[in-house]
């Protein structure tokens, strides 16, 4: 409970800095919906996911999920509700803490980076602001010491 609320006030400390930082152009849209709401979210998700599974940095994380399809869907819902409550959505999140998620796997900062990277694509390819992307890459950077090497 203590490390998913620390997820919480990361996610929440992040919002204020964004909300202070937006361009004038973004003080009206939430982040949520800079990404298009749980739609876009979703969608996005979907293409991460996509992408990670062919990424040859992480897809052997990827794998298994091929023949067990109801935990990737779960996966990719509890990723989808993790940033819709993040972002301003009024999504709440089922899912375990990040660190909690990722004992064991020992994800290393390579394969961190794979992830960050593949994100970034798909945030390119939705067409999300220059702005949005550098903020989603600000919750990502601030949640590695909760994912790497655990």
């Amino acid at each position: 409970m203590k490390k998913l609320l620390t997820v919480v006030f990361v996610i929440s400390t992040f919002m204020s800095v964004v909300q202070a930082q937006k361009a004038p152009e973004d003080t009206q849209a939430s982040l949520f919906d800079r990404l298009g709401g749980t739609e876009g979210i979703t969608s996005i998700v979907d293409d991460a996911v996509a992408a990670h599974s062919i990424n040859p940095v992480i897809k052997a994380r990827f794998l298994p999920y091929d023949e067990q399809p109801e935990r990737l869907a779960l996966i990719k819902q509890h990723f989808v509700e993790f940033l819709s409550a993040g972002t301003g959505g009024t999504a709440q999140y089922t899912g375990r803490d990040m660190e909690t998620t990722h004992t064991g796997m020992n994800v290393s900062p390579e394969e961190f980076m794979a992830l960050v990277d593949d994100f970034m694509m798909v945030l390119d390819k939705h067409k999300v602001t220059e702005q949005t992307k550098k903020d989603m890459l600000f919750i990502s950077w601030s949640l590695k010491g909760m994912i790497i090497g655990k």
